[in-house]
């Protein structure tokens, strides 16, 4: 009998499989390298990407999930990264680039350990201490912030603009942001961003912006006869289409003689007259609906001088209803004067070489629009970026009503508390706690690398530096009180970095087996059976 064991194959040829400690090492090295990707964007002196997709547009962004949603990236721990920039940016909308730095130091730092013999679950059970231990501190150190603190809502949309796109005239658009957000809070505390509509307008400096009490919707007058501008507007919002409507079942009408034909169109035009009859009976003298309007229809509504816009979106709709106090009303034979809403001027301006439609002077509006201006294309979109990302600050800041000074102060306070917090701890634990505390200390270090100062001088300073928010002024290399310098960051921000940082690490480490599935070739495979039957 053979001694030759037949191999036994559980899987298909061309799957491919990494295991132990070298599917560690290589997802270890995807994390890190995507941390690498936006590491030199961080700060204000942080760089820009420029990305070009295959049909050649090109991107210029500072934003961390901007850029690794461009890049589409296919290692799929290194798709585990992005998701930590994308879970940052759907809840605060900024600190992208932090938390994914944070992730791939903590990486480094375990993979160090793992060099030791360090076991992964004791690695992963010893940051998820830390993490713990870290949101603590963060709470401890927080200040109280609330809608009436203007400077500090200043300084926080600030802090997120500098080293972007907007920085050049951050003071302007600043000012313009916590203007909106005041606007728009409910009870102070929370900032619905829908309300905040950002409109980019090409052509012009960033310092021209402008806030407007009400909305700016990118359409037209659906009839040149309609009237340009009108002042203390009386706004309907009909969701109904201003369109005869075809009947359900198919039907089919006989016209044996043209006056029949004749009394057929006549009767639709009576019917269009009477739907706009309906609308002027309400005293609306502008018109905004989400459907369609007939041709007809517009004649008429031109004629008795009503400004009227057709196929506006559902969330613009929204956004009219909440800065005109009008309501949307889905049936015209409902429509009266009390579904009406009012506001100052309703006109149609050229911007550029669109035709827009302004909404203004509204008396107590809860929508507003921001018109961010920017000199090319690429200005105004990475512009808008940065003020996106200053309005999440914001209603962060208000929503949990608690802020902490940036400029890598907040870190080099987490790090020394977690260097105490492992001298009291047994065990293998306590040098990953060790290995947390030092891989926060990459944000000042990566604050002072961006801006060309030496890292090691900054965080012996850093370390020496007694103060709480004792953080890095990256324009002259020394020490500042970030608090009193004015760089104030939302509190959500810290704290979401840091839990997701520690939890896609913690996944990642815990991975010991990549099995890469080989392609299916089932369908593939089937004829050539049959052939070999058939010989």
């Amino acid at each position: 009998m053979s001694n030759n064991v037949q191999p036994i194959y559980i899987m298909s040829e061309d799957t491919r499989r990494t295991t132990g400690r070298e599917a560690q090492r290589n997802n270890i090295m995807a994390a890190k390298a995507v941390a690498q990707a936006v590491r030199t964007t961080l700060g204000p002196k942080g760089m820009d990407k420029m990305i070009v997709d295959s049909v050649g547009d090109v991107i210029v962004t500072n934003d961390g999930v901007t850029i690794l949603q461009e890049m589409q990236i296919e290692h799929p721990a290194a798709k585990m990264v992005v998701e930590v920039a994308k879970t940052q940016e759907n809840a605060v909308g900024d600190g992208t680039t932090t938390a994914v730095v944070l992730a791939g130091e903590l990486l480094k730092k375990a993979e160090d350990l793992l060099d030791q013999e360090i076991h992964p679950t004791v690695l992963a059970k010893g940051y998820r201490m830390a993490e713990t231990e870290a949101q603590k501190i963060l709470q401890n150190i927080a200040e109280n912030i609330s809608v009436n603190d203007e400077q500090l809502l200043k300084y926080i949309a600030i802090t997120a603009m500098t080293g972007k796109g907007a920085e050049a005239n951050k003071d302007v658009l600043a000012r313009l942001i916590v203007k909106a957000v005041k606007r728009v809070a409910v009870d102070g505390r929370k900032v619905n961003l829908d309300d905040i509509k950002i409109e980019r307008i090409v052509g012009e400096s960033a310092e021209r912006s402008e806030l407007v009490e009400g909305i700016v919707l990118d359409k037209e007058r659906t009839h040149p006869g309609m009237p340009e501008k009108v002042d203390n507007a009386q706004v309907a919002l009909l969701s109904e289409a201003l369109e005869i409507k075809n009947t359900e079942i198919d039907a089919k009408i006989q016209i044996t003689d043209p006056s029949q034909l004749n009394s057929f169109l006549e009767q639709e035009e009576r019917t269009l007259k009477t739907m706009v009859d309906k609308v002027i009976l309400s005293g609306a003298n502008v018109l905004f609906c989400q459907k369609g309007i007939d041709d007809i229809a517009q004649h008429f509504l031109a004629k008795k001088g009503i400004l009227a816009v057709r196929r506006v979106k559902k969330s613009d709709m929204e956004k009219l209803a909440r800065a005109t106090g009008a309501k949307i009303v889905s049936s015209l034979k409902e429509l009266t004067a009390e579904d009406l809403g009012q506001a100052g001027t309703v006109r149609e301006e050229k911007v550029g070489d669109e035709e827009m439609i302004f909404v203004e002077k509204c008396s107590n509006p809860k929508a507003v629009t921001l018109l961010v201006r920017g000199g090319t294309e690429h200005v105004a979109e990475e512009i808008k970026r940065a003020v996106t990302d200053a309005i999440g600050d914001l209603a962060a800041s208000l929503k949990e009503g608690k802020v902490v000074a940036g400029a890598g102060a907040v870190e080099m306070v987490l790090a020394k508390g977690l260097r105490e917090y492992s001298e009291s701890l047994q065990g293998r634990e306590q040098l990953a706690v060790k290995a947390f505390a030092e891989a926060m200390e990459i944000i000042p270090r990566t604050l002072a690398e961006n801006a060309g100062l030496d890292p090691i001088d900054v965080l012996t300073q850093l370390r020496s530096a007694q103060g709480k928010w004792s953080g890095i002024n990256v324009f002259t290399g020394k020490v500042m009180n970030a608090w009193e310098q004015g760089v104030i960051e939302p509190l959500k921000i810290k704290t979401l970095a840091l839990s997701s940082a520690a939890e896609v690490a913690e996944m990642i480490l815990r991975i010991d087996d990549v099995i890469l599935g080989g392609s299916d070739n089932k369908q593939q495979r089937q004829p050539q059976m049959n052939n070999n039957l058939e010989m």
